[in-house]
């Protein structure tokens, strides 16, 4: 069942409820009696909005204690402690991870970092068809843990019905991490023809995105500011859904067939 805003918006046939994220009694309602809850806390926007969220959710679970619960980060990362890309401890995501931890409910995390769907940009994708050339604001031997959210979702319905009782992180993404010369090389056997990747910087990134992002392209280029300030963005082994759950994420190649780019 999906709890949303607005049902209205949904497919024809899809059971939901209308709910206010910042509603905790509304929450604690649609979680009563849950098997199973998956929260995607929505990023950017109002910081404090987020926060109110978080709590709210917090509360929810607390007071309805569903079976199990699985909270996906949506690329913030918060499993690299004493890295300068780890979310701050007073982070909505964090604070959200913390609290429903807290309650003793059973919770898993599922951690991305960065989503191939980020490829499918207009600024992104054609000129990899068009002129061969796949360009992202990342070194061309930068090492990302990439994932689909069709990765994330296998890790969710299974976190959400496996009985071993996995909890904690799970973080999603090809270990060891791909290369913008992987990328480009998945692109190639795809569309049947060369490409090569070409690394440009966040700024250059910002102008192609900003027409279609507009003021949102900013917290984008500070992102990558911060992850070229790395030389890497890779999910630690031992706590991967390789390992834990024995789920393995699509190559570059089979994730362009599936979603028909």
């Amino acid at each position: 069942m999906a709890a949303v805003r607005n049902p209205a918006g949904l497919p024809a046939g899809t059971r939901s409820l209308a709910v206010d994220l910042a509603d905790a009694e509304a929450l604690a309602r649609a979680y009563s009696g849950a098997e199973g809850v998956f929260v995607h806390l929505p990023m950017g926007g109002d910081p404090a909005v987020s926060a109110a969220q978080a709590a709210a959710i917090v509360s929810a679970v607390d007071t309805a204690r569903p079976a199990r619960v699985v909270i996906s980060t949506s690329g913030a990362i918060v499993d690299e402690p004493g890295s300068p890309l780890q979310a701050p401890s007073t982070a909505p995501i964090q604070q959200l991870i913390q609290g429903v931890t807290a309650t003793g409910v059973s919770t898993a995390v599922v951690a991305p970092r960065l989503y191939l769907e980020n490829l499918l940009l207009p600024v992104v994708a054609e000129p990899a068809r068009s002129e061969g050339v796949l360009r992202y604001p990342l070194p061309a031997e930068y090492p990302v843990s990439w994932s689909s959210h069709l990765d994330v979702a296998d890790a969710v319905v299974e976190l959400l019905t496996d009985h071993r009782g996995v909890e904690g992180i799970v973080a999603i993404g090809h270990s060891p991490g791909l290369t913008g010369t992987d990328l480009a090389a998945g692109f190639a056997q795809h569309l049947a023809t060369d490409v090569r990747y070409e690394a440009i910087s966040p700024d250059a990134f910002g102008e192609l995105i900003t027409p279609l992002f507009g003021a949102a392209a900013q917290p984008v280029v500070d992102l990558y500011r911060a992850l070229n300030g790395a030389d890497r963005n890779v999910v630690a082994e031992d706590r991967s859904a390789q390992t834990l759950l024995g789920l393995a994420p699509r190559s570059v190649a089979d994730w362009l067939a599936v979603v028909d780019a």
